[in-house]
This record gives structure tokens, sequence and C-alpha cells, in this order.
């Protein structure tokens, strides 16, 4: 009889699927697993996704809309890896997650905590996401 995946499971092999749908989906499902290792990995790949530039806005809308520190954490070591295009898709994600009626209510505070993070690339990137922020009036 043939083993069942986990939903955990089956998210992290549609993280690598050719369908940029299976992709989106992937990086929303592995949302709640962002500070697992393996998870974490995963949706900085789909953030910095070269193929479709819907996979790398509506997985950081899902991350930014979570709005917990692993989440958010992810975003920035993106911004701090992005080329242009790909910052503006990211920057767009997390405004369209600020947008929405609830918002991201937490969302400076924690760019604030990560500002003192140790490894520069997630300060960089989180002041970024700080100034996205900012001038979106959140």
């Amino acid at each position: 009889m043939p083993e069942k995946t986990s939903g955990w499971e089956a998210a992290l092999t549609e993280a690598s699927s050719p369908s940029w749908t299976r992709r989106v989906r992937a990086g929303r499902d592995l949302t709640a697993f962002a500070d697992v290792p393996e998870a974490a990995e995963a949706l900085v790949g789909l953030l910095l996704d070269v193929e479709d530039t819907a996979v790398t806005r509506q997985t950081a809308e899902a991350l930014a809309r979570a709005g917990k520190p692993a989440a958010v954490r992810l975003i920035a070591l993106a911004v701090a890896e992005a080329d242009d295009n790909q910052a503006d898709w990211l920057r767009t994600g997390v405004q369209d997650a600020l947008a929405e009626p609830d918002g991201v209510p937490d969302l400076a505070a924690t760019c604030r905590n990560l500002a003192r993070d140790p490894e520069e690339a997630v300060r960089r990137g989180a002041a970024d996401i700080w100034a996205w922020a900012d001038a979106t009036g959140c």
C-alpha cells in the first residue's frame, strides 16, 4: 500500500513543481512552517522564483500577512538577495498584505526587531520592508 504524504510534505514537493499555481499554493501552505528550516529554504526559493512573478508576489503576501518574525525574516532575506524586478514584486506582495482591512499591524515592530538581527542581510532586508510599510502609511 502506498504511503500517504502529509500536507507538509506535499507542500514541499509542490514548491518545486513546474506549475506556477502549485508553487503559489505551496507558498501559502508552507507559511505556517516558516520557522522550520526545510520550509524556510523552500519559501525563500519561492520568494525568489525566477519563472513567475505571481509566485514571488503571493508568497510575499502570505508571509507578510502571517506577520510572525520568522515569516518576515524570510521576506527580508529574499529582499537582500533579490534583483530589482524580484524586489518590486516582493514589495507589491507586502503592500498587498498591508492593504487588507486587517493589514499587518505588527509589521513595523517586527522590522524594528529584525533590524537587530545578527545576519546583515536580514537587517538590510528588514529596513527595506520597514520603508515599504512606512510609505504605505502602516
